[in-house]
């Protein structure tokens, strides 16, 4: 059996702090995984903006309720799904996906949980485990599925290089860059492309 791991954020669905960032004008919250590699330190910085600007969890699922997929996410989750087995791994949050992964036709998802305070403020989170995407990936191999992994950030890497195939996704020029090695794509097509041959070599 084949299996698809994808990256959610900057992959299927637009960065959720980047949009929420928008929305309120905090320019400090546009930074993501794609800027900062240790992912406690970039959601402790977050969390601490919240707290300052006085912003709770209803404030950013508000945001996310008036989200949508990127053009053409849905139809290629479909297609995906069509030739073989898709699975999310992600680094959000249960509290933050629900809306997002209706949009999507419920694909399956891995991510992690937020801690919130009687008042409705952030005020930690819960890591399913430590660099869970890479553990996902090494886990499904070890039980005889093929898996291919794809993502676009600095927290993708580790899956997509135990992966027995890979690809990055509308990544950054520094990321394709730093690995030469590893295929980078801009459109849905192309990693439609990629599953074909992977089901084919694998």
């Amino acid at each position: 059996m084949h299996v698809l791991c994808l990256d959610l954020e900057g992959v299927l669905v637009p960065e959720i702090w980047i949009e929420f960032a928008k929305v309120t004008g905090i320019e400090e919250l546009k930074r993501t995984t794609r800027d900062e590699p240790d992912y406690a330190k970039l959601m402790n910085y977050r969390i601490n903006i919240l707290k300052k600007e006085n912003l709770k969890l209803k404030d950013i699922q508000k945001v996310i309720s008036g989200m949508n997929p990127l053009p053409g996410a849905k139809e290629f989750i479909q297609e995906a799904k069509s030739l073989l087995q898709v699975i999310i791994l992600s680094d959000t949050f249960t509290e933050f996906a629900h809306p997002l992964m209706e949009q999507l036709g419920f694909p399956t998802i891995f991510c992690n949980s937020l801690k919130i305070d009687s008042d409705n403020f952030i005020s930690g989170f819960s890591l399913r485990q430590e660099d869970g995407k890479t553990k996902a990936v090494k886990a499904l191999k070890s039980i005889n599925l093929k898996v291919m992994a794809s993502g676009d950030s600095y927290n993708d890497l580790g899956m997509i290089k135990v992966a027995d195939s890979g690809a990055l996704f509308r990544t950054t020029d520094k990321i394709k860059a730093d690995f030469p090695d590893i295929p980078a794509y801009t459109e849905y097509s192309q990693l439609i492309e990629h599953i074909k041959r992977f089901k084919t070599e694998f």
